[in-house]
């Protein structure tokens, strides 16, 4: 009998041996138009899809021929999202977001990449390649982060529960039963998922609509804001947001304060996992660029100190010209770039990413996300194999290895399409 346990990260030792692939990196050039996305959000994460299918389907559709997922804390849907994008010809990336804290800019008041908290900060983990079979350190760290999450959305929902049932609305809501919302939701099983503020959100926001007449609901939600709703009254997203804005957010009636990992436990995890710590850049999807970020020749300082070889940015949330700014900056400073959408909404935008307003990226900026993506795809295939990542390869000139990581991951991709 055949006891051997499919994993995600199976299809990349199938492909082709690494000294063939790399011999033939010598003689690949960077494809000029790969379509890609580096970061989306998968359900039971709080995804603007229903399924894996579907954002699959949806990115196949729009012929985006590398996927990544970047999902938080659970990893379970992995290897459904690499079977149906190998299925349907995409190249699938695997990653990690995290959320910590530096009490120290907290306390200075200096906003990283949350506009809204100072010192929050959100990471990715790009390419990662063990998070199937956890080591002791990696399974400690996401327990601790599970275990901090778990009770204090136990808390939250708990405490909007009690504010809708002070004003009439009984939801009968609890951690369970919001979980329980989410599984017949997505059609996962209860301990894959990572409860977020929007499961909650959502789930209040069903029951509001479940309970409350459309022609009463502006002045219920008046009474539960203490303000009335921008919202209109069928908007169940809006009133979702709003929800969140008026309830849960700091200094609200049912906010709980969260309990982080720091910064280097953050990246520690990543490294754990056999990812690349990658930092997410804001630049002006947020209206008061944060101060973490500007200027630009100081922050690009501050990412060489703290070690990152790579950044990302949503391009939907910035403007061509900001966009073209920061990325040509950071690249010519030798940190690779790649570009994803999150969808971590319930907004189903298109999955190839494109500027503010759908405005195009940048030519320029458009061949650097594609090598970004080459370099991500060598790490994968080369950790798959056991060998030394884009992080822990050979600290040789930084230019240089972006260019050597990208031709081996022009040619894993090219092999990959080639067996299609």
């Amino acid at each position: 009998m055949d006891n051997t346990v499919t994993q995600a990260t199976d299809f990349l030792r199938s492909l082709e041996g690494v000294d063939v692939l790399l011999a033939q990196a010598d003689n690949v050039d960077l494809p000029r138009s790969l379509t890609y996305n580096s970061h989306i959000h998968l359900p039971p994460n709080f995804s603007a899809f229903e399924t894996v299918a579907q954002a699959v389907q949806i990115a196949a559709d729009e012929g985006v021929q590398v996927l990544g997922c970047g999902n938080y804390y659970d990893y379970s849907v992995y290897q459904s999202f690499t079977e149906i994008a190998q299925d349907k010809g995409i190249f699938p990336l695997f990653g990690t977001e995290i959320i910590a804290l530096e009490t120290d800019l907290q306390a200075r008041g200096i906003r990283i990449n949350d506009p809204g908290n100072p010192g929050k900060y959100y990471i990715c983990g790009k390419g990662i390649s063990r998070f199937e079979s956890l080591s002791d350190r990696a399974a400690e760290l996401l327990t601790t982060i599970r275990n901090n999450d778990a009770l204090r959305m136990r808390e939250m929902t708990a405490k909007m529960a009690e504010v809708f049932k002070a004003h009439g609305i009984d939801t009968g809501l609890d951690e369970a039963a919001v979980i329980a919302r989410v599984v017949k939701r997505h059609g996962c099983t209860a301990d894959m998922v990572t409860l977020q503020e929007r499961h909650l959100c959502q789930a209040f926001q069903e029951v509001f609509f479940e309970t409350v007449l459309a022609d009463e609901r502006v002045a219920k939600l008046t009474e539960l804001f203490g303000a009335a709703p921008k919202s209109s009254a069928d908007d169940a997203v809006g009133i979702q947001n709003e929800i969140r804005s008026y309830l849960m957010k700091a200094g609200k009636m049912c906010f709980v304060p969260e309990t982080f990992l720091n910064l280097a436990q953050a990246k520690e995890l990543i490294v754990e996992l056999g990812g690349i710590p990658c930092y997410p850049v804001l630049a002006d999807g947020s209206k008061q660029r944060c101060e973490y970020e500007t200027p630009l020749a100081q922050f690009i300082e501050t990412l060489k100190a703290n070690g990152y070889a790579m950044v990302e940015l949503i391009p939907i949330r910035n403007t061509p010209g900001v966009l073209a700014e920061y990325v040509m900056a950071i690249r010519n400073a030798g940190i690779a770039v790649v570009a994803g959408t999150e969808h971590n909404t319930l907004d189903l935008l298109p999955i190839q990413p494109t500027c503010v307003g759908g405005a195009a990226i940048p030519d320029e900026v458009n061949a650097i996300f594609i090598e970004g993506v080459c370099v991500l795809a060598a790490h994968a295939f080369l950790k798959a194999h056991g060998q030394p990542g884009f992080v822990d390869a050979n600290q040789d000139d930084p230019n240089d290895r972006i260019a050597r990581f990208g031709r081996i991951g022009a040619a894993v991709l090219k092999r990959y399409f080639e067996k299609q």
